[in-house]
C-alpha cells in the first residue's frame, strides 16, 4: 500500500505541475518542464542556477554539438543517445580517437532528482558534474578554457549566450546550460504509473505477479524504490568482485569508507529495458542477466551489501519480473539534434 500512495501522490503532483507550466511564460522567467505522470511534484533546483527555457534550450544545443570535443566527432549525446534513454548500447563508454572508458554511460532520465551523480556519485551537483565529461581526456578531451573559446569564437554562440544569460560564453554558464537541459530529460507515464494512479487494465497479469514479486520475493525495493525506481545510495551487488578481488573500487575511491569498496550507485529503472547492457561495467547483457546474478545473490565478497542474498525465484516468476520491468518503459523528451 506504501508503493501505491507513493504513486498516487507524484501523479497527482505531475497533474498539478503540468498545469503551472503551462501557464509558466518563456524566455528567462522562472519555468518548469512539463512533468510526465508518476514523478515527483517537487523538482530541486539551485537557486544559483533557476530554470529558465532560454537556458534549456542553449544546452539542448550543447549537448548535441561536437564542437565541445578534441577533434569536433563527439558530442554528449555519443555517449546518451535519446533512442536508448540516453545511454549508448556499449558497454563502456567510447570517447574521441575511440578511446574507451572503464565504466558504462549512465542514463541521464530524471537526474533533475539524482542527490548524487557518476557511478561512485563523486559529485553531488549536476553543474558539476556535465563538466567532467567534457575534460575528461577518455571522454570529450578539452580544457574548458578551449571550449569556451570555440564558443566564443562561434557564429552562433555568442548571441545565444547573450540572451540566456546576459554575456559572452563562460565555462559556469556552460554548465549551467548543460546541467538546465538535463534537468528537462523526463521520461513518466510508463504503464506502471497509469496504474498505480487509477488505471487496472494498464498492466497484465503477468506484470502484476512480476510487481509482487519486486515488491515482496525479490526484495528489489530494498534499493529500487520511490518515483525514480532508485535509493540514490550505493550498494556493492558483487558485479566488480572476480577472481578473488575488486576490479573497481567504486564508492570507495570517493567516500575512503571501507563499507564503500565495490558499491556503486542505484540506477533508475525507469526505461530499464532500453539502457543494456546493464551495471556500472556494462558486464550484464540483458535483463535475464541481470535477473539471473541477482537469483543467485549476486557475487559473494567481503563488502557485500546485506539485502543481497540468493532469491529462488521459479521460471515463471523470473519471466513475469521482466516483463514487470519492461512495463517502467515510459515516455522520452523528444530533443531533435
Amino acid at each position: 500500500m506504501l508503493g501505491i500512495r507513493i504513486f498516487a501522490f507524484a501523479g497527482l503532483g505531475a497533474v498539478l505541475w503540468l498545469a503551472a507550466a503551462a501557464q509558466s511564460p518563456g524566455g528567462n522567467a522562472a519555468w518548469r518542464p512539463r512533468v510526465p505522470l508518476g514523478l515527483d511534484l517537487y523538482m530541486p533546483v539551485p537557486e544559483s542556477n533557476p530554470l529558465t527555457q532560454k537556458k534549456a534550450e542553449l544546452g539542448r544545443k550543447l549537448f548535441f554539438d561536437p564542437i565541445l570535443s578534441r577533434d569536433l566527432s563527439l558530442s554528449c549525446a555519443g555517449c546518451h543517445q535519446p533512442e536508448h534513454a540516453f545511454t549508448d548500447a556499449r558497454r563502456v563508454a567510447v570517447g574521441v580517437f575511440g578511446r574507451t572508458g572503464t565504466r558504462n554511460a549512465p542514463t541521464l532520465v530524471n537526474r533533475a532528482w539524482g542527490r548524487a551523480h557518476f557511478w561512485d556519485g563523486r559529485e553531488a551537483a549536476l553543474e558539476s558534474t556535465v563538466l567532467k565529461p567534457i575534460q575528461n581526456p577518455d571522454e570529450l578531451d578539452m580544457m574548458l578554457e578551449e571550449a569556451v573559446a570555440r564558443l566564443r569564437a562561434h557564429a552562433e554562440y555568442p548571441l545565444l549566450f547573450q540572451q540566456a544569460f546576459g554575456r559572452e560564453p563562460a565555462a559556469e554558464d556552460l554548465a549551467h546550460a548543460l546541467a538546465s537541459f538535463v534537468r528537462s530529460i523526463l521520461s513518466g507515464d510508463a504503464p506502471v504509473d497509469r496504474y498505480m494512479n487509477g488505471d487496472r487494465a494498464a498492466l497484465t497479469e503477468e506484470q502484476l505477479l512480476g510487481l509482487r514479486i519486486f515488491r515482496g520475493k525479490g526484495n528489489c525495493v530494498a534499493c529500487h524504490v520511490g518515483p525514480n525506481f532508485t535509493d540514490e545510495q550505493f550498494h556493492n551487488t558483487g558485479v566488480a568482485w572476480r577472481d578473488g578481488a575488486l576490479q573497481d573500487a567504486g564508492r570507495f575511491a570517493t567516500s575512503g569508507r571501507e563499507a564503500d569498496r565495490g558499491a556503486f550507485k542505484t540506477p533508475t529503472l525507469r526505461n530499464v529495458a532500453l539502457t543494456a547492457p546493464y551495471m556500472h561495467d556494462g558486464s550484464l547483457a540483458a535483463l535475464e542477466d541481470v535477473v539471473e546474478f541477482y537469483d543467485r545473490g549476486g557475487n559473494a565478497n567481503p563488502h557485500l551489501d546485506a539485502e543481497i542474498r540468493p532469491l529462488h525465484l521459479a521460471p515463471e516468476e523470473k519471466r513475469a519480473l521482466i516483463t514487470f520491468l519492461r512495463s517502467l518503459t515510459g515516455s522520452l523528451p523528444t530533443v531533435g539534434r
